[in-house]
């Protein structure tokens, strides 16, 4: 089990700062997970990503199981040897990647048939080869197998998803406890409330999974194109439903804004491909909003990057200096950029865990928010 202890709480809304200890490693609550789909976050080295003071990334089944394949990880004793990382991984079970396969997958009583999109052959993910899978990876956080459907579905999408996705748990659930993992360490199962933004199917998937009393739990299907107040309507419902004691994981999202206001709403972890995919598009993230360094008046900005950025590169290098590299397609621009941007996230939920703590939070919100102009939809 994992120990979760919560240090601060926000008196006017739901934000918390606590802290997590899994397999002896302690992550500082709320969190961001830089992704890591394929063992690496894109453009950086594991010793750079730790060096920024992350100690939890995200990686992705369904990636990991089509390449290298299950052979290359159970031969290289798990992803952590691989990637050669010492910190934590969190392992999405791939319900996401299978909802985005349309016309290539699909989902049945026992599992989800699946066309690989690299060359067409045939798979099948269940609620136990998952497992499995994730066994071999050596993940320290599993996530269950579920059905996330489009924020734009039916109810009745939802509601099939719902009660799929509370089967599959269950099974998952009680095969878990029947298996042992390969590398003499603790794996946690996270179970995902689904119900789309419907508040009752929320209440029906959230009960059916609060019987298995998982260690975490997890929020899905909110980062796929639903309206941002029905999202936080969600996710304030459900900070009324998960237990207050466990950590609360919000899938997939998202901006600064979003990380903010799903904060005050109780949410403890995050992740999001917005910094590093940002990034490698000539977008950074700073305190006054997000800016594009190819747009032409950087072509001779001799400020720093970005004076209030707790990365070195954003301090060492010119704007001048970053727009040249995109604008010759360098490599280092790229790297500079992912360095830069998940600095910023790392540095932005190191401020709301102080300001937790010191009982500054709502009025450290509206400054931000005062300053900070023009937040992206992802």
């Amino acid at each position: 089990m994992a120990d979760f202890k919560i240090d601060a709480q926000c008196k006017d809304t739901s934000a918390r700062s606590g802290t997590l200890v899994i397999n002896d490693k302690i992550v500082k609550t709320p969190v961001f997970m830089p992704v890591g789909t394929y063992g690496a976050v894109k453009g950086l080295m594991t010793s750079e990503v730790k060096n920024m003071g992350f100690n939890l990334i995200l990686a992705n089944t369904y990636h990991m199981f089509l390449r290298p394949g299950i052979d290359v990880l159970k031969k290289s004793k798990g992803l952590h040897k691989f990637m050669n990382w010492d910190g934590l991984i969190l392992t999405d079970s791939g319900g996401f990647q299978i909802y985005s396969l349309k016309g290539l997958r699909k989902i049945e009583n026992d599992g989800a048939s699946f066309q690989s999109h690299l060359n067409g052959d045939q798979h099948k993910l269940t609620p136990e080869n998952v497992i499995d899978i994730q066994r071999i990876i050596g993940s320290d956080i599993m996530m269950m197998l579920d059905v996330c459907p489009s924020g734009a579905g039916q109810i009745n999408e939802w509601d099939d998803a719902v009660n799929l996705t509370s089967k599959w748990a269950k099974i998952a659930h009680d095969y878990y406890n029947s298996t042992n993992g390969y590398y003499n360490k603790e794996q946690l199962l996270v179970p995902i409330v689904q119900g789309g933004t419907n508040l009752q199917l929320r209440e029906k998937s959230a009960l059916d999974l609060l019987k298995l009393e998982s260690s975490i739990y997890a929020i899905g299907g909110l980062a796929v194109g639903e309206p941002k107040d029905k999202m936080h309507e969600t996710v304030e419902f459900m900070d009324s439903m998960l237990p207050q004691d466990k950590p609360r994981y919000l899938m997939g999202v998202g901006t600064p804004i979003d990380l903010i206001d799903n904060v005050s709403l109780g949410v403890d972890m995050f992740d999001c491909v917005m910094p590093t995919r940002n990034a490698r598009n000539g977008q950074l993230f700073t305190k006054e909003g997000p800016i594009n360094i190819k747009n032409s008046k950087y072509f001779n900005d001799q400020s720093p990057i970005d004076v209030n950025s707790s990365s070195k590169l954003s301090t060492l290098y010119t704007k001048s200096y970053l727009h040249h590299l995109f604008k010759t397609k360098e490599i280092l621009g790229l790297r500079i950029a992912t360095e830069h941007n998940l600095s910023f996230y790392y540095d932005l939920m190191e401020m709301m865990r102080e300001n937790i703590k010191k009982g500054n939070f709502i009025n450290w919100v509206k400054d931000f928010k005062n300053t900070y102009n023009g937040d992206i939809n992802e």
